[in-house]
């Protein structure tokens, strides 16, 4: 009776062991949530770049204003007629009280 005991409580921990630290145990399944979720994350910040570009195209195919501020900021184009001024900050005056 000792002895089937023994052999049963071996497997107990034998399958304790298996189902904690085993291949598809309770460790492996909470490294995969933790990659679901961070995938999740990374998936909804995908989804909101997406729809910004989406945003965007639909701006530069309905009009030309989204066309002609992007002509102005990235080009630096400038319309007929037109004259274009740019500061440039320059350094400050120092007093020479020598």
């Amino acid at each position: 009776m000792r002895v089937l005991l023994a052999i049963l409580l071996a497997v107990l921990v034998a399958l304790q062991l298996k189902l904690w630290f085993g291949e598809g145990g309770y460790r492996d399944v909470q490294r995969l949530a933790q990659r679901v979720e961070e995938q999740a994350r990374e998936n909804e910040a995908l989804a909101l770049r997406n729809r910004e570009l989406q945003a965007e195209v639909e701006d530069l195919r309905q009009g030309l204003d989204a066309i002609e501020e992007r002509a102005r900021s990235e080009l630096g184009l400038i319309k007929e007629n037109e004259e274009f001024y740019q500061v440039v900050p320059g350094q400050e005056r120092r007093e020479n009280n020598e």
